[in-house]
């Protein structure tokens, strides 16, 4: 897949949450487990719901019973980000195992499900600005400064998209490797985390 591909996934992705536009609505996954779309559906469903959570909490007369538990909603959902990235990198990584690499190569500053995860929250920041950028109860002014973002972020997604696509050439040609890197969060582990492990 190419990163083209990567953000049509995202739009549909987004598309398909917002026809009924409720956290608690149900998942389901079109795609065959092993797959690699398997992973970017998954990963770009979770932002989506994080998004949304992210929106609900910031509700100023929000219950603080309520607030709590979303905010380990949002806990739970970070890790589960997290651990897509993983797997979407562990993928890739399986996939250009047999790659000769070359003396010269370098790795990249970021891994390649991690540029992939910016992607997918650009898609959400695109799909919720046009939304701004149209909304008709909104002045002109909001309208107009939207619409000026949204051409930025547009061109964020051309240069990052670009960006993916020539990091995968040149994994696949041996000019750069690949790692991948636990992300080790300690503060969701009952034996990292001191407030949770002197509790015990």
């Amino acid at each position: 897949m190419q990163a083209s591909e990567f953000n049509n996934l995202f739009d549909s992705v987004i598309k398909k949450y917002h026809l009924k536009d409720s956290v608690d609505q149900s998942f389901e996954n079109p795609f065959n487990k092993n797959t690699l779309e398997h992973l970017l559906y998954r990963k770009c469903w979770i932002d989506t719901v994080q998004w949304h959570y992210e929106d609900i909490i910031r509700l100023p007369d929000i219950n603080p019973e309520e607030a709590l538990t979303l905010k380990r909603k949002i806990d739970a959902s970070n890790q589960d980000r997290t651990n897509m990235v993983e797997y979407i990198d562990s993928y890739y990584f399986d996939k250009f195992k047999n790659i000769t690499i070359e003396p010269q190569a370098t790795i990249n500053t970021e891994s390649l499900a991690w540029a992939i995860d910016r992607l997918s929250i650009l898609a959400l920041k695109i799909y919720h600005m046009q939304e701004e950028a149209n909304r008709a109860s909104a002045s002109e002014e909001h309208r107009a400064n939207c619409q000026l973002k949204l051409d930025i972020l547009l061109e964020q997604r051309v240069d990052l998209t670009t960006a993916i696509d020539e990091l995968l050439n040149d994994i696949s040609l041996g000019k750069k490797y690949m790692k991948v890197y636990k992300q080790m969060k300690m503060y969701n582990d009952d034996a990292l985390n001191p407030m949770l492990y002197a509790k015990k």
